[in-house]
């Protein structure tokens, strides 16, 4: 959803597959948006592909994941790190290491199965409350591209606080 933004708010279309992701490319911007479309335990697979191809170093992939560590809501920035049990970023972890930008979107834990947390549906609550949390997502995005990690890790990780939203206007007006 916060990459589909971001591609949103940038004009872009045509959308590709290729290597096991969707793909479109901003040439003016000299950035790819990728979407793999294996499973998630096999990310590390196409991210390996497609950076390889575009001969970008780990440290410009930014990667955007789900974490039920979190909180649902809240957002958290990190330069590089490790996987916290999360399959997919274990998964480019073993690809490319783990010197990789990475946004986590917190969908919450689960009273019960994870699977079927992370897959299912949002509840009617949270549903409303989308558009805000990935507007700042993909708010972090831009501020990465255009001002890099120390900007948008500011703004990230300072939007919202534990257990509750900001306002709808906090994010920034872009695009």
């Amino acid at each position: 959803m916060v990459v589909d933004e971001v591609v949103r708010r940038y004009g872009l279309a045509g959308w590709r597959k290729k290597d096991s992701a969707q793909q479109v490319r901003d040439s003016g911007r000299r950035v790819v948006f990728v979407k793999p479309t294996s499973f998630m335990n096999l990310s590390g697979t196409p991210v390996r592909l497609i950076s390889s191809w575009y001969r970008t170093p780990p440290d410009k992939v930014l990667v955007i994941s789900d974490d039920i560590d979190l909180p649902f809501g809240k957002l958290r920035m990190r330069p590089n790190g490790g996987h916290g049990g999360h399959n997919g970023l274990r998964s480019i972890i073993a690809t490319i290491g783990e010197e990789f930008p990475r946004i986590r979107v917190g969908v919450g834990r689960p009273e019960y199965d994870s699977i079927e947390h992370v897959l299912g549906p949002f509840s009617d609550e949270q549903q409303r409350a989308l558009p805000t949390i990935v507007a700042a997502a993909a708010d972090g995005v831009e501020l990465w591209l255009d001002e890099g990690i120390e900007a948008a890790m500011r703004f990230v990780n300072t939007w919202g606080r534990e257990g509750e939203l900001p306002p709808k206007d906090t994010h920034l007006e872009r695009g």
